[in-house]
């Protein structure tokens, strides 16, 4: 069974994201505050940027850096911290999360700017979501808990792709 990354490992992901952001202090001639990097990650996501509030921290999924340690420091922190810093140079107003101005910041860390990731991820644990039950006109549907939030909280609609009828929550 996949064991995700010890201590000695999680100090060298701190290293390899502290030094791209002392890199990105150079590139842009600022200093920039230092945020949390927690290795709590789980599911399909290697690592994640997040942002509520003022708080922003770095996240990293530390079972699939266990099974690609390699390609995770050269890939994911570089990834997650060209994040950081397009947050912290441009806000979040007009920047898309993978625009011009990631992707630039990227290339001048001399990494490649890509989105996703085509690894084997067999043996790692996936988060797994709760599924709530909506109908339509013609069948019962399983509905993710995110979906049905947004429903809760009147900021979508679904449609059933066969009918299209309205899915109404029949829980």
């Amino acid at each position: 069974m996949l064991e995700p990354i010890g201590e000695l490992q999680q100090r060298q992901v701190i290293a390899a994201t502290e030094g791209f952001v002392v890199r990105a202090e150079q590139l842009f001639e600022r200093s920039f505050a230092r945020v949390p990097i927690l290795f709590d990650l789980s599911g399909r996501s290697a690592g994640m940027f997040k942002v509520v509030g003022r708080r922003r921290w770095i996240r990293y999924n530390p079972w699939i850096f266990a099974k690609y340690f390699v390609e995770n420091l050269r890939d994911t922190v570089p990834h997650e911290v060209a994040h950081f810093v397009v947050h912290e140079v441009y806000g979040t107003r007009a920047v898309k999360p993978h625009g011009p101005q990631w992707r630039a910041v990227m290339q001048r860390f001399g990494a490649e700017p890509e989105v996703t990731f085509d690894f084997d991820l067999q043996g790692v644990p996936r988060r797994r979501q709760r599924t709530h039950p909506y109908r339509c006109e013609c069948r019962l549907h399983q509905v993710s808990t995110t979906r049905h939030n947004r429903v809760l909280r009147r900021a979508s609609r679904y449609h059933c792709r066969s009918c299209g009828g309205d899915l109404v929550y029949a829980g």
